[in-house]
């Protein structure tokens, strides 16, 4: 078994910090593993101590507390690294030690590990998540200072404090849930792979779904939207044309409309497989559906609808483009109808499923049309109802008081 101890070497500069280094001894060689912690000959002394005093803690305490963890949390790894070496029954050298210590950190920072997730989610076409993804990392880089860190000091303390860093910034609730859940789907990667064990440390933070505001329009709303005479303005047209078209096709997503072919329209039907979760659905076409096609020049792509009409271009990019430009002009339609929420495509599709609950349509078939893969994530959409039903009932009981 191996001898790990911590070392200090003072600066030959009185006043300057000096480096922390691990001696390791296995098998009468010592071999010694620079770390990154710097000190002063001050902080050290205080680093010794269990409760370091304001005396001996030096200028900086709370930075003293700080490599003191570091420090912890490199032993640990390095005991971890002779652990797994002496379970292979194999024999190994100090040199071992310290090139397997190196490697972790190379590979297992938690930028450096989440990055490799990302490119293996791109090679596999799941560019959509790959996307979730690179925000997440984004947003946790930011918090960090850029600064990178190692996945096992993924604590508990470290979320709430990333938690607590988004709900000052004015985060919404259900967008920290999604950076955490992120996290913690990397975090549990790791613990897979035998990176680090499992210490929970999302156990405290926000991994729910919290009820949004009313994504849903009513039908006579929807009615307004599509009877507008917006012949003067193209962009505001084809932006409510695009609209009605995701309401028509259930609520269909940009990125399902995007990329629908113009072979997947057959038979009277549509028939595409969601990005999202890869499942098959087939919707009947409509007069309404080919009215608006109809409305624009045949698309020199494979692509049905007018949404990616250059071929050659950067598909993904131009349809995203497309939908910040459709849901800008959304808004500016949204004031023209007197609607009081913020007017996106995705309105559609809680609008579609809104509108089949109040005719009355059972929900495993409102699940089954909009492609959910369970009737939960349904009852989220359905969550943000219209309150007018509501309210109506309730006035009824209170005047039969």
């Amino acid at each position: 078994m191996a001898s790990i101890k911590v070392k200090f070497r003072p600066s030959a500069v009185a006043g300057r910090e000096g480096s922390v280094y691990y001696q390791i001894i296995h098998d009468r060689k010592v071999r010694q593993l620079i770390s990154d912690q710097r000190m002063t000959a001050a902080e050290w002394l205080a680093s010794q101590q269990s409760a370091p005093t304001a005396a001996g803690a030096g200028e900086h305490p709370a930075l003293t507390r700080s490599v003191r963890q570091a420090i912890r949390n490199d032993l640990d790894r390095l005991s971890r690294i002779t652990c797994r070496l002496d379970s292979t029954g194999l024999p190994y050298t100090a040199d071992d030690i310290v090139e397997s210590f190196n490697l972790y950190v190379s590979q297992y920072s938690l930028f450096n590990f989440m990055n490799g997730i990302i490119t293996r989610l791109r090679a596999n076409g799941k560019l959509r998540t790959s996307e979730t993804y690179t925000a997440t990392l984004n947003s946790f880089r930011k918090f960090c200072g850029c600064k990178d860190i190692m996945i096992d000091c993924m604590t508990p303390a470290l979320m709430e404090s990333y938690e607590a860093w988004l709900r000052q910034r004015m985060v919404a609730p259900n967008t920290i849930s999604f950076y955490n859940r992120v996290l913690r789907a990397v975090y549990n990667r790791a613990v897979e792979q035998g990176v680090t064990d499992d210490s929970r440390p999302f156990r405290h933070v926000y991994t729910g779904i919290d009820k949004t505001v009313k994504r849903a329009l009513p039908l006579p709303a929807i009615r307004r939207i599509k009877a507008l005479d917006l012949s003067f303005d193209p962009v505001l047209d084809y932006a409510r044309d695009m609209f009605m078209m995701s309401f028509y096709l259930r609520g269909m997503s940009l990125i399902d409309m995007a990329f629908l072919h113009k072979s997947d329209l057959r038979d009277g039907s549509v028939t595409y497989r969601r990005r999202k979760t890869g499942q098959q659905l087939v919707i009947g076409w409509t007069g309404e559906m080919q009215h608006i096609i109809d409305k624009y020049p045949e698309n020199s792509t494979g692509y049905l609808l007018p949404i990616i009409r250059r071929p050659g271009t950067n598909e993904r990019c131009t349809y995203r483009n497309v939908g910040y430009n459709i849901n800008r002009s959304l808004k500016k339609i949204a004031v023209m109808i007197d609607v009081h929420i913020p007017l996106t495509l995705y309105v559609a599709r809680h609008s579609w499923a809104s509108a089949a609950r109040t005719k009355g349509i059972p929900l495993n078939v409102i699940s089954e049309g909009m492609g959910h893969s369970s009737e939960s994530t349904t009852r989220i959409y359905l969550a943000s109802l219209d309150t007018s039903v509501i309210d109506r009932a309730n006035a009824l009981i209170l005047s039969s008081l």
